[in-house]
């Protein structure tokens, strides 16, 4: 991480932010109507929400769900997409981003929420940096009875240089807010790493991603390990050193950088094998 810049950002400068919320949503029945409270719950509410149902397979209980959210919103519109066969969170994603309609994008997964100033803050700090194409922020594990943390310290951001983003992802889906006009995409079906692919794209074309210090997103659930797409460590792995093998094809990366961050990220699966073993204890 570059230089940090220390920030007073007010969260009551805006009542509105031009952001489309885009939410993938697989049989996400007991965890969506907590992620889209906690959209609602913004104190700079959204220009709308986009939630995508990517063929779940559950008789309609998430499709059903889904519409009883879009019906029972009153401050912010909810537009339903329904797609027609299975492609991983990231093509539920690119289809969103195809229909939404705001300058800004923030995306949420339908097991996770947010913080209530979260759009505020970041929203405005964007706008306050409109060469940053995109941002992200700290993240916390809450329990499921736990009262939404304060925020006790002063807002700090610092850019995030390309070639650190290779060795650890500094951007969890749920924290990112980008530019709706960028002209990369999540590779279509790819189902592990697919945002540490796209983070690294936008990066290595030049442009400037920055990270700020304040948790304003919650998982329910361990970093790895734990359920979804992140309980199979071992296709976890593999989807990583598919980014890798991908931007090596494409020569973003040198070979001796391609190995030594596959290298690398192969110690750290190792790692997390031997801490969901000793979970298990």
């Amino acid at each position: 991480m570059g230089s940090i810049v220390k920030e007073q950002i007010s969260s009551d400068r805006i009542e509105r932010a031009d952001v489309s919320v885009i939410v993938p949503c697989y049989r996400c029945i007991d965890t969506i109507r907590r992620a889209v409270d906690s959209i609602l719950a913004q104190t700079a509410l959204p220009q709308e929400i986009v939630l995508i149902d990517d063929f779940s397979d559950d008789g309609d209980l998430t499709i059903n769900e889904l519409k009883r959210l879009q019906q029972a919103s009153v401050t912010v519109p909810i537009k339903l997409l329904c797609l027609l066969e299975n492609g991983g969170p990231g093509s539920a994603r690119n289809a969103g981003w195809e229909i939404a309609s705001q300058p800004y994008l923030a995306f949420l997964d339908a097991d996770d929420s947010w913080h209530p100033k979260k759009l505020a803050l970041q929203f405005q700090w964007m706008l306050e940096h409109p060469g940053v194409v995109m941002s992200g922020h700290a993240t916390l594990k809450r329990g499921l009875t736990d009262p939404i943390p304060d925020l006790v310290s002063t807002l700090t951001a610092g850019p995030v240089n390309s070639y650190r983003l290779l060795f650890k992802n500094y951007f969890p889906t749920r924290s990112v807010m980008l530019k709706r006009e960028l002209p990369y995409r999540f590779v279509p079906g790819k189902r592990y790493a697919e945002d540490l692919l796209l983070w690294l794209t936008i990066a290595l074309n030049g442009n400037s991603l920055w990270h700020l210090n304040l948790p304003l997103a919650y998982s329910y659930k361990e970093e790895f390990g734990d359920g979804g797409l992140t309980g199979d460590l071992w296709k976890a792995e593999r989807g990583v050193q598919d980014t890798y093998f991908r931007l090596r094809n494409d020569k973003k990366i040198s070979l001796g950088l391609y190995f030594l961050a596959s290298i690398f990220s192969l110690f750290k699966y190792a790692r997390r094998w031997l801490i969901s073993k000793w979970r298990l204890v």
